[in-house]
């Protein structure tokens, strides 16, 4: 008797086989690439991957700035799956974009993605449980889960200043950098002094004629020490087994030990402001300069800066600091706090973004019609910050609460790993939804703010910043390194996502 036969003859049916899940991912940037590979290597879900932009990469696609390159060791700032053959101690952009091309090719990602497709809203149905996700062109499609990975800083800030629409000039965002510009012997004025304008300002001085840096509150500076890697220690990193993870974790142990310095009482606080106020006094000539390039609040209340051409370009009798605000723009000039005016033909705006509209450009829609931005009026939240009560199936990478931790691709790829997880939970049970506990979000959120208040107390420290909300809660920073980001991520899940 056949096998068949048998089945048929005890009165029992093969079970019928569930479909593949659907994922759509929205955004290729690092954390769209971390999360495809995990869910390829660990699920059989179907995905897409929705980008708006006409090339992969995020944020490296989109700023493409003169001098622009990452200001994080680039074996810490890479993915732990992948080796590369890096060629220098920081990657330039150009590297970076190579990297996350190398990255979607070696894994085929490549016909998974939808370039300029920009997922505009996305909608879930409590009959069928799936999302039903709409695209800019028109199209929509059900999937089981979304996940955005549409990052933190790539919405820019553009200023409110008088008169800033009639500058008869040129004008940009470092964003938004429009390169068919010719600079040489112009007069030139950046507004802003972060970490992208420390990469833009010694990169223009020798080709423009008069660089005025105009400075609202100067930052800590500390010098970056980058380097091309010898030929030996390319080598080695290649050929010697364990040789790129062993300096990847020690560039992550250097950078706990770093983060400790955001105690504003502890001693590492003081030696990081000492570190900082040498380089200043090793690489500014004129003592007025020097001054107002000194910070008067502790280190890490900004985003701290590593950057080692940006001091000894005022040096340059071409380059000017104005440490004021800027008030006014007229049609050929700036107005600074003071009331001066200086004459400029090329306005360069590195004027930051808007980390704190978290999903800015995406209407999500989760239980009821609840729509996420109404749930965020007060201050985003979310579990691990990565998923939000009442929006089922749904995944923030790059969410409330954790940006920093050592490196963010470090953090991506612990979010991307609490997704897949889910997901491949979802693909093996008879669940079909993951949704997340509101008590464990509330504790979540309150160990977040006793952590800000113990470990980063220098964040809220006086300076102005991008962290916090007009309530004055920090939304956007994580308060520890990232082994604790690794761990609770690991063992604090199943305290909030239930599965039914």
């Amino acid at each position: 008797m056949s096998s068949t036969t048998t089945r048929r003859a005890s009165g029992r049916r093969p079970t019928p086989r569930r479909p593949r899940l659907r994922v759509a991912i929205i955004g290729s940037g690092f954390g769209g690439i971390a999360l495809a590979v995990k869910l390829q290597r660990r699920t059989s879900a179907e995905f897409t991957i929705f980008e708006q932009a006409s090339g992969i990469g995020g944020t490296w696609f989109e700023n493409r700035y003169p001098g622009c390159e990452v200001d994080i060791p680039s074996h810490a700032y890479s993915f732990s799956f992948v080796k590369h053959d890096w060629p220098r101690t920081h990657a330039t952009q150009p590297e970076l974009l190579a990297y996350a091309n190398d990255v979607v090719d070696r894994f085929g990602l490549r016909p998974h993605v939808r370039l300029e497709t920009k997922v505009e809203r996305v909608e879930w149905s409590d009959a069928d449980r799936t999302y039903a996700v709409h695209a800019s062109d028109g199209t929509s499609e059900r999937f089981d889960f979304v996940v955005s990975a549409v990052g933190l800083l790539n919405v820019p800030r553009y200023p409110d200043w008088p008169g800033l629409e009639e500058f008869e000039g040129v004008r940009f965002h470092t964003s938004r950098w429009e390169h068919g510009h010719d600079l040489a012997g112009k007069r030139v004025a950046v507004v802003g002094t972060g970490s992208t304008a420390a990469q833009v300002v010694p990169a223009l001085a020798p080709e423009v004629g008069e660089l005025t840096v105009y400075q609202r509150e100067p930052g800590w500076i500390e010098p970056k020490r980058e380097r091309a890697y010898t030929a030996r220690e390319r080598w080695t990193y290649r050929h010697v087994p364990f040789a790129q993870r062993i300096h990847r974790a020690y560039q992550f142990a250097v950078a706990g030990r770093r983060f400790k310095a955001n105690d504003v009482e502890s001693s590492r606080q003081r030696e990081m402001r000492q570190l900082c106020t040498d380089y200043i006094a090793e690489t500014v000539h004129d003592p007025q300069t020097r001054a107002a390039l000194t910070p008067d609040y502790p280190w890490g209340c900004k985003r701290p800066i590593v950057a080692t051409t940006y001091y000894p370009a005022f040096n340059r009798p071409n380059v000017e600091l104005v440490p004021h605000a800027v008030m006014r723009v007229t049609k050929d000039g700036i107005v600074d706090a003071t009331g001066t005016e200086r004459k400029v033909d090329v306005l360069v705006l590195s004027t930051g973004f808007q980390p704190q509209q978290f999903l800015a450009n995406l209407r999500v829609r989760g239980t009821g019609g609840r729509d996420l931005h109404d749930a965020w009026a007060q201050r985003a939240t979310a579990f691990l910050g990565i998923t939000v009560p009442d929006f089922p199936n749904f995944f923030i990478l790059y969410g409330p609460n954790t940006n920093g931790g050592t490196s963010i691709i470090a953090q991506l790829e612990r979010q991307a790993e609490v997704a897949v997880a889910a997901i491949r939970r979802i693909e093996r049970s008879s669940s079909r939804v993951v949704d997340t506990d509101a008590a464990a979000t509330t504790r979540w959120v309150e160990w977040i703010d006793e952590q800000l208040d113990t470990h980063a107390s220098a964040m809220s420290s006086g300076c102005t910043n991008y962290y916090t909300v007009a309530s004055g809660a920090n939304v956007t920073q994580w308060p520890r390194t990232h082994l604790v980001y690794l761990l609770r991520t690991r063992l604090t899940r199943g305290r909030g996502l239930r599965f039914r």
